[in-house]
């Protein structure tokens, strides 16, 4: 005779309880992602850059994905971030302090010393200092796809930094670049064979210091261009040779110190600027990477939008947004949002602001006015600009009488608040946008953290 055993209803319920304990192996929805960061891009500066680009009753293209999100943005040991923690929380899902990149929540930040010639940027983190934590471009990597890093920025700053890099201060920008080359001396080995595509600028952290023509460079000597070509890299330094490349790992620094020029610039240059614009290395990226059937992980940001709001440039900060979201249009043409992920969002906000009551269709440039074009003036009657900021460099002791000559023009630094040498961050939340395979995800309002979550799901990693 046999005997049956019944399981009662507490049991089964430990027995399901116990399953979803069980790692679970996580279905992908998108078999690519592309993550554009705006940097600094607070909803202010996204306002803005609607009336500037589009006007009161028009849309951006990131304004136009169906999926959107608020997302807070302080760091592990701040109310107001920097770059460096916001932009590691959505590459790795973890709140780091001010400063650090790609490590432990307990990893304190160093400021890095200088080089033989007198250059900052050398690592003076200890091994006892927090630990690294997984990046997405690292995951996607060893899932067999391929990833890229693109910006308007040193390809060393934070924001790109933190998608290939570990390191307890952003500055530490000469142990920064030798984390990317494979076989190299500091070589990050979580990257694999390497990452496929870096587009950007700084080229001074990559080769030997010279005296002459490079006195930002390398104390150690070495040409990471050189090391990275040797692993099979095709380097270029101007646009037109970037057009060039159809296929393989691409190296492109096109500026032979610090950052890009600011797309205003770039483009009053003409013909004579040989940098690519933001929009181009975004299309070039895709096409490079597309061609991996596994497919890929590709971070574009528009980097200069901060450093504009940080010396209180309204017209340069509103003109590079301007050129985010030409990338963003120019990949939402190229891709297939079946099997793609695009996700727009900021890593902090700033302290500009949009203030008085201006009529509408009045430049968000120009000084408030009626719609008669009068000015609206304050308790002194002197007329004052739409965009002003909290804090920054450009406070007189008495306001003077501005113009709208004045006040449009591309130089023109608005008026703040409180007087500082450079405007600072924001700790406002910021604005995320999406569409395409496994966007459902986001919605409601999100630690910054989250995002990390999410795309990694959406990804099946």
């Amino acid at each position: 005779m046999k005997t049956r055993f019944k399981t009662s209803p507490i049991c089964a319920a430990l027995t399901l309880a116990t399953l979803a304990l069980v790692p679970q192996v996580q279905a992908s929805d998108a078999k690519n992602v592309i993550l554009f960061i705006g940097d600094g891009m607070g909803p202010t500066v996204l306002t803005a850059t609607r009336l500037f680009k589009v006007g009161e009753e028009g849309n951006l293209e990131m304004m136009s994905l169906p999926r959107s999100a608020r997302i807070k943005t302080f760091s592990n040991d701040a109310q107001t971030t920097d770059s460096a923690p916001s932009m590691a929380a959505y590459t790795t899902g973890v709140k780091m302090n001010n400063e650090v990149i790609g490590m432990s929540a307990d990893t304190l930040a160093v400021a890095p010393g200088k080089d033989a010639n007198g250059n900052k940027g050398i690592n003076n983190c200890t091994a006892d200092n927090g630990h690294t934590v997984p990046t997405l471009l690292e995951l996607a990597k060893a899932a067999g796809k391929s990833v890229g890093a693109v910006t308007t920025t040193e390809l060393t700053h934070a924001t790109p930094a933190a998608t290939y890099s570990h390191i307890c201060h952003r500055d530490a920008a000469y142990a920064i670049s030798a984390q990317a080359v494979p076989g190299g001396a500091g070589f990050n080995s979580a990257l694999g064979d390497g990452i496929d595509v870096l587009l950007g600028g700084g080229a001074n952290h990559w080769t030997p210091y010279d005296a002459g023509s490079n006195k930002g460079g390398r104390a150690d000597g070495r040409d990471l261009t050189a090391e990275l070509q040797a692993q099979g890299y095709q380097y270029v330094t101007t646009q037109s040779d970037l057009a060039k490349v159809s296929d393989g790992k691409v190296l492109g620094l096109f500026s032979a110190k610090s950052h890009l020029d600011y797309e205003l610039d770039r483009v009053a240059k003409g013909a004579a600027s040989t940098q690519p614009s933001l929009s181009q290395m975004t299309a070039k990226a895709i096409d490079l990477l597309a061609k991996n059937s596994q497919g890929y992980f590709l971070m574009v940001e528009g980097g200069r939008i901060d450093h504009a709001l940080h010396g209180t440039n309204a017209k340069r900060a509103l003109t590079d947004a301007v050129a985010l979201d030409d990338a963003v249009k120019t990949a939402l043409g190229k891709v297939d949002l079946n099997d793609t992920l695009i996700v727009v969002t900021a890593d902090h906000d700033h302290t500009m602001t949009i203030n008085g009551y201006a009529a509408k269709g009045n430049p968000v440039l120009d000084l408030v006015k009626n719609g008669d074009g009068s000015t609206q003036n304050d308790v002194d009657g002197k007329p004052f600009t739409t965009l002003v900021f909290g804090n920054g460099p450009n406070r007189a002791d008495v306001r003077p009488t501005l113009t709208s000559s004045e006040v449009m023009a591309d130089d023109y630094l608005q008026e703040t608040g409180v007087k500082l040498g450079s405007e600072t961050h924001g700790g406002g939340d910021v604005m995320l946008f999406a569409d395409g395979a496994g966007s459902e995800r986001f919605k409601g309002t999100l630690e910054n953290i989250k995002v990390f979550g999410k795309i990694k799901e959406a990804l099946g990693l």
